[in-house]
């Protein structure tokens, strides 16, 4: 690899605002050393709300991945609570400990771009009630579409007039009346700032990664000085450490060669063909498979922040056929696109909440779809690490700012063992620890409550056969959800994969399960498994449920809104399932538009199809998009979704923010439709 002579600059990432109260903030960013922290609020109220930390304190943790790489885990709580409703500025100063920028560095001197025109420092709104979310998910930086985060990022500029603040309040209260607040979804009614931007899965492409941004990955590593990972003890020859790892002619395109493979022990096929292997990965674009946890550490580096992009150089790796030149040029193009945007990211995540969770593409493709699947990758050292590794990354740039007070001082520890000398015994320790950690669900006591699922981890394995698809949730995490949901007038409720999803694509996904291809059309969907079907369908029925679920989810590539009710029930829940995707992806245009136009036939409000579904007892009736073409139910396109909520916690309009910078709204038909 071809010497840098780029210096590291000294904020690679952030800050991201996480999880924020008005007696606590939560916040992330990346530094290429340890720092003091001097933290300050002006909500324009008189009151001094000032913080200066030194870690290792009680409100900063502190961890060391590289030379170069340190985390900063920031969760400040206050005695003078915040003011809900209005703008708070807020000043990160920073003091490193490598004294090469010596004094306080604010904000305008390590991210000039992070504030918005007119503003001298970064800031966000506490909404008394949530007015509205953001959400989307599946950004994957190769795609050739735009990215919905941009979009985000427009609307909240939107917001400012001159670099003052004029977005509106919840003191702006809608009219609540059902057929008045239809009436005000137009166009020329403003939205209120967002409460949330929610990230529901695959906010990076761990098992799909394009070659200039591998490169750029190997590029970063080197110079942030991450320690070398080794794999001796794997079951690995080809590749002892990580060094080799980088530098071995199959590290491009070819990545899928260094994979294991596994026993497959599939009965019959043993019968027939006298045992068989298989690779223990099942992604369809495993060519550039993330594997250390320099990799996948990195990776979010590249995918939230400009800053890591200044240390990179277009040499291209050595050892590429002439077809694969060509892919890793044109692949060049895009993520060269990609790249130039991402101080809008930064700027978007420093103004606004973000939450998250993972789905499979943040680690691997088909995460623990099955028990076959499990005990495949699982029984073999090496992908075991993978997944760990995935997993371990997700924990440090995701899920810490979820539930920060569910991961204690003892894991931090271990952690920063493991980064400190990566493939140790340690680090497989703290793997074995996170494969077995069941709190990644958390809730936000926002109104309504935030209850984000984790449907990867606490799944419920089918009993008759270990290739079919496992629950998204199983029997015990269903029981706490509905505790979760007791006495609940309204809720917020993420999950990666829409529970109510298209019937005919289900259907085809059981036809492929009973053949046994589950993994082929990535059969993972809330109805596949009868318990967890039964189960969260219960949930909605219990006469304890809140009154009003909004839905949000991801997944599919495609977005759409179903009005969903019970049959024959005086007091039915109103159930919005509103589903966003791809943040930057998209599913096949003519496959979708058979695909929805079958399913609008097939399953029709009279069809005796809707009686051999697990939903029977449900009335799901689609939205249209608005301008989409006749019959057409589901909206194909990179975007973000825009849910705005009244004081009951109904959404009173669903846009689609497109980003071609069309605004799509998904339209209620009112003859179809009638709530009680």
């Amino acid at each position: 690899m071809q010497p840098k002579t780029h210096s590291v600059p000294s904020v690679l990432a952030g800050p991201l605002l996480r999880r924020l109260s008005p007696t606590r903030v939560t916040l992330w960013l990346a530094t290429r050393a340890p720092a003091n922290i001097r933290l300050t609020f002006d909500a324009n109220d008189g009151i001094s709300r000032a913080f200066e930390l030194a870690p290792p304190c009680p409100e900063v943790t502190c961890l060391s991945a590289g030379r170069n790489l340190h985390y900063l885990l920031v969760d400040v709580r206050l005695s003078e609570a915040l003011p809900t409703d209005c703008w708070i500025d807020y000043q990160l100063e920073l003091h490193f400990h490598d004294q090469q920028e010596k004094g306080w560095q604010d904000s305008n001197l390590w991210a000039s771009d992070l504030c918005f025109s007119g503003r001298s420092s970064p800031g966000f709104c506490l909404p008394s009630r949530v007015g509205s979310v953001l959400h989307g998910s599946c950004r994957k930086p190769h795609h050739s579409s735009g990215d919905g985060l941009i979009e985000a990022e427009r609307l909240l500029a939107d917001f400012f007039i001159d670099g003052d603040f004029v977005g509106g309040s919840n003191t702006d209260t809608t009219n609540n009346d059902e057929e008045s607040v239809e009436d005000q979804s137009v166009e020329s009614s403003p939205p209120l700032w967002p409460s949330m931007l929610i990230m529901s899965g695959d906010q990076i492409y761990a098992d799909d990664v394009a070659g200039p941004m591998l490169r750029a990955i190997h590029q970063v590593i080197d110079q942030l000085g991450i320690p070398n990972e080794s794999f001796s003890e794997l079951s690995v020859e080809e590749i002892p450490d990580s060094a080799a790892l980088y530098q071995h002619p199959n590290s491009y395109y070819q990545r899928e060669q260094l994979l294991p493979d596994a026993p497959y022990n599939r009965p019959l096929l043993n019968v027939l063909f006298g045992g068989v292997r298989k690779p223990a990965f099942t992604a369809d674009n495993a060519h550039n498979h993330l594997i250390s946890l320099a990799e996948y550490l990195v990776m979010y580096l590249m995918v939230w922040s400009p800053s890591s992009w200044l240390m990179v150089t277009k040499d291209s790796p050595e050892n590429l056929s002439p077809e694969e030149h060509r892919h890793y040029q044109a692949e060049q193009e895009v993520i060269d696109n990609f790249a130039g945007q991402l101080s809008v990211i930064r700027r978007l995540f420093a103004h606004i909440p973000v939450a998250m969770i993972f789905d499979d593409h943040d680690l691997s493709d088909d995460w623990n779809l099955n028990l076959e699947w499990e005990k495949t990758v699982y029984g073999h050292p090496f992908s075991e690490r993978i997944i760990g590794n995935g997993l371990l990354a997700y924990f440090i740039n995701q899920g810490w700012g979820n539930a920060p007070e569910v991961f204690d001082e003892l894991l931090q520890e271990k952690t920063h063992n493991a980064l400190k000398e990566p493939g140790s015994e340690s680090h497989d320790r703290l793997i074995e620890q996170l494969l077995r950690f069941d709190e990644w669900g958390y809730q936000w006591s926002t109104s309504p409550p935030l209850i984000v699922l984790d449907t990867r981890t606490r799944r419920w394995r089918s009993e008759s056969a270990a290739y079919k698809p496992s629950g998204l949730l199983d029997w015990e995490a269903i029981t706490d959800l509905q505790t979760q949901l007791r006495g609940q007038p309204s809720v917020l409720l993420v999950s990666a994969a829409p529970i109510f999803g298209v019937k005919l694509i289900e259907a085809i996904q059981r036809i492929f399960t009973w053949f046994g291809k589950s993994l082929m059309v990535d059969a993972e969907n809330w109805m596949a498994h009868p318990g967890a079907a039964n189960g969260i369908l219960n949930v909605f029925r219990h006469p304890k449920t809140p009154h009003n679920f909004i839905v949000l989810s991801g997944d599919v590539h495609y977005s759409f809104v179903y009005d969903v009710e019970l049959r024959g029930k005086d007091r039915s829940p109103c159930i919005w399932q509103i589903c966003s995707s791809g943040l930057r992806n998209s599913f096949p245009d003519r496959l979708l538009n058979i695909l929805d136009n079958l399913n609008r036939w097939l399953y029709a409000p009279a069809s005796p199809l809707n009686w051999l579904t697990k939903r029977r007892r449900m009335r799901i009736v689609p939205r249209k998009p608005e301008g989409s073409p006749p019959g057409r139910r589901l909206l194909n396109g990179a975007g973000i979704g825009l849910v705005e909520i009244d004081e009951l916690g109904k959404p009173w309009r669903i846009r689609q923010l497109m980003a071609d910078g069309e605004k799509v709204m998904f339209v209620r038909r009112d003859n179809e439709s009638h709530w009680h």
